[in-house]
């Protein structure tokens, strides 16, 4: 198999696809299990043209791999499709799965030029990012080409990984307090903000699949970058330099402390949409941030990432 060079930006221009708002049973975006398009899956969906945007947002945080297939002119490209399900589960959420049955949504295909089933299509920053891989690939190849796009990720300093689709409680978890967050908390309640950031770190490093860790870290963030702003400072510098990255966002972490959760969203939003380059990046990363801190099914953070995905597209 030849390895195809992984890049971004994509290949194709999807502007021209629509995207349709996600219903209220639909949200689209990972994190989220059964309405949402789960196929049994840690780390996959079933593409609709209901969850397509979320799927395009979702690679901005790690790439998805597009598996298109047909039931019924090719089953054999049903069975490749589960197959890469399976070999991307185990790469642990560094990779998301979008399955895409082109009979039941042809209009995704024809938008993207799909010329034929199988075929692989990688997206990062809601973009291809490498030439489509048609055919069917062993396991052996496919484990080969995801290695080889993580080590190019790595490289490039693109270290992000999908949440679970669904989340099992940990072995032998009672109701309350889980024991695994207790020195966080603890720290928390000390009001040793280091520690509490240091102890989630270790939580997340140790299993990037947990959803609450991530949370927890990401608001520990966000009071460890807040601990000596002054908040009438800070908004006045802001007013000052309205596309300086370091002010906007230093605003919108003291606005997510007030419980101004929209505000803080969408000062990121209107900054990522007047900004490029490294600048709009920071601004995105430190968007998604607050979204995780949040909670990937609040409503408000469904909002702001059709917003988003809205702002840079």
């Amino acid at each position: 198999m030849t390895q195809q060079p992984f890049s971004r930006p994509g290949a194709f221009d999807l502007s021209s696809l629509r995207r349709p708002t996600p219903s209220a049973n639909d949200a689209g975006g990972p994190g989220s299990g059964g309405a949402d398009g789960s196929v049994g899956s840690a780390y996959s969906i079933e593409v609709t043209e209901q969850n397509f945007q979320g799927v395009l947002e979702a690679s901005m945080t790690a790439p998805v791999v597009l598996v298109f297939h047909s039931p019924t002119r090719s089953p054999e490209s049903t069975t490749y499709a589960a197959h890469v399900t399976s070999v991307v589960d185990q790469f642990d959420g560094r990779f998301l799965t979008g399955v895409i049955d082109v009979d039941a949504v042809p209009q995704i295909a024809q938008a993207m030029q799909i010329p034929q089933v199988p075929l692989l299509l990688i997206l990062l920053d809601g973009r291809p990012a490498s030439q489509p891989i048609p055919g069917l690939l062993s396991g052996e190849e496919l484990d080969t080409l995801f290695q080889t796009i993580g080590q190019q990720l790595t490289a490039q300093g693109v270290t992000g990984r999908h949440q679970p689709r669904t989340a099992p409680p940990a072995e032998g978890a009672e109701s309350g307090v889980d024991p695994r967050y207790a020195p966080a908390q603890d720290a928390l309640e000390a009001g040793d903000i280091n520690r509490a950031v240091e102890e989630y770190q270790k939580l997340v490093d140790g299993n990037p699949a947990d959803v609450e860790a991530a949370a927890g870290l990401a608001m520990a963030k966000v009071l460890q970058r807040t601990q000596d702003a002054d908040l009438n400072a800070a908004r006045v510098a802001a007013a000052e330099a309205p596309d300086d990255v370091d002010a906007q966002t230093m605003v919108a972490d003291l606005d997510m402390l007030g419980g101004h959760v929209e505000d803080a969203f969408n000062r990121l939003i209107a900054l990522v949409a007047r900004t490029a380059g490294d600048d709009r990046a920071r601004a995105r990363e430190h968007l998604i941030g607050l979204f995780a801190a949040v909670g990937n099914d609040d409503p408000r953070v469904l909002r702001g990432r059709q917003n988003l995905a809205s702002a840079l597209f």
